[in-house]
């Protein structure tokens, strides 16, 4: 006799839920002692139904397969190269160059890359012949290479132009124009997050950001936006059902504003793990939340995840962090095998809920944006910097009342501490200089308890 196990069993409705729990707390307040009420503003409850998908059962395009990838700052060609076919013989499936000096000679650079391997190329500055060097590459190679262009961020990140907003716009239209890139422009809503703005924000600030782009190329030439999805930098932290959510939601979207422009109606979503609550005191649990945090990036449906070194805090780049930092994304692939089932949250009555209640509140926030003139308004008046700073006080705050907790940190601390030899600036110095807009500036919340133990 084959009969399915759960016939046994009748329906319970979420109402009959709730009052079997209110009878259980034996008059205490069900709100009080079970709602929690997040940073986003949305309240969580202690169970969740079949019922809450009633009205917020959505779909959410999600990529069929994640690559991991390393990061490599490019100061010498040829060690840029090298460290690069090193990072592909240990396994990296994306490589992702950083590169400051013009100089650079890319054909060099990705001199015997394979084709089957996908590249990311973000300069620190915008250059047309630079990106048509890189075309070209592409094209000779069979290369899959994504160009990170983003003058925006540049003028949020660093309060300036990287010339003027004129000659920026118009060499950024260069950019664009007859090449054949898998990806031109980017958006790094990692600076909303390491700053410390809430996910709401995060996400409707990043969306407001690429609308400025959307609304530029509208009024010229939109048709590469058809064909070329935009990049999503995205930075997650600690917050685990949270940030698959906020993947998830971006992607509902960004697929929304896509259709208002009739443009590519998927994004491109390079993720990684947030600095904010990386530290040098206990240096070793970074790895555990960068484990969780690439967890999170995989089942929220990220096309590319790249892993945060344990030591990025107070070392530079080495050898044994960075391998570190890939195994961990090989042993979730595969030894934990996270790539073998396509979106994974879906059906989760959590996480489902909290994608389209943090879907609702970004899509308020970001149409009060551009009723206040848009992003790059906000951005040059000091709006969105002083929201971003009145959300990181308040999650300060939590952190200082230890209602958010950092193992070894504010809780757990190690007594026998023993502080490791800083290779970079911990605590960076303001540097007055001239800017145009005030920047937004990152900032970690162990800050003041490491400036403690160091000055002790």
């Amino acid at each position: 006799m084959n009969k399915p196990l759960f016939d046994d069993f009748n329906e319970v409705s979420a109402k009959q839920w709730k009052q079997k729990i209110q009878f259980d707390l034996k008059g205490a307040d069900y709100n009080e002692a079970l709602i929690y009420k997040s940073l986003e503003g949305i309240d969580i409850k202690p169970f969740y139904h079949q019922e809450d998908l009633i009205d917020n059962n959505i779909s959410v395009p999600t990529p069929t397969a994640w690559k991991n990838s390393i990061k490599i700052e490019v100061n010498d060609t040829i060690d840029g190269q090298q460290k690069a076919i090193e990072a592909i013989a240990k396994g990296a499936e994306n490589i992702h160059f950083t590169i400051t000096n013009t100089q650079t000679d890319p054909e060099k650079l990705l001199n015997n890359i394979p084709s089957k391997i996908t590249v990311y190329i973000e300069n620190k500055f915008i250059s047309n012949s630079f990106t048509q060097k890189v075309n070209e590459i592409a094209l000779k190679n069979n290369l899959d290479i994504f160009i990170f262009t983003d003058i925006i961020g540049n003028l949020a990140q660093t309060g300036n132009w990287y010339a003027n907003l004129k000659s920026d716009h118009q060499e950024l239209e260069k950019v664009v124009s007859n090449n054949n890139l898998k990806g031109i422009i980017s958006v790094d809503l990692g600076l909303y997050q390491n700053a410390g703005a809430t996910m709401v924000q995060q996400l409707a600030y990043g969306l407001a950001h690429a609308n400025e782009y959307l609304n530029h190329f509208n009024n010229t030439s939109i048709s590469f936006f058809k064909k070329t999805p935009i990049i999503f930098k995205v930075a997650l932290g600690g917050n685990y059902f949270f940030e698959i959510a906020k993947l998830r939601a971006l992607r509902v979207l960004w697929s929304t504003l896509a259709e208002a422009y009739d443009v590519h109606p998927k994004c491109h979503i390079l993720a990684y793990p947030s600095l904010r609550n990386k530290t040098f005191l206990d240096y070793n649990v970074n790895m555990l939340r960068t484990t969780t945090e690439c967890m999170s990036a995989i089942l929220g449906g990220a096309d590319t995840i790249q892993n945060l070194p344990y030591d990025t805090i107070y070392h530079l780049e080495n050898g044994f962090a960075s391998r570190i930092a890939l195994n961990q994304l090989l042993i979730l692939k595969n030894e934990s095998y996270f790539d073998l089932v396509a979106n994974p949250a879906s059906g989760s009555y959590y996480i489902e809920s909290l994608t389209s209640q943090i879907s609702e509140k970004v899509l308020e926030l970001f149409k009060n944006i551009e009723k206040g003139g848009g992003f790059l308004q906000q951005l040059k008046s000091g709006v969105i910097q002083k929201k971003i700073k009145e959300s990181a006080l308040k999650e300060q705050a939590l952190f200082d009342d230890e209602k958010i907790v950092l193992t070894g940190v504010n809780a757990f601390e190690n007594s026998k501490e023993v502080i490791p030899n800083f290779e970079k600036p911990i605590f960076p110095q303001k540097k007055a200089r001239k800017t145009l807009i005030q920047p937004i500036t990152t900032s970690r919340l162990p800050y003041k308890i490491e400036h403690k133990t160091v000055n002790k």
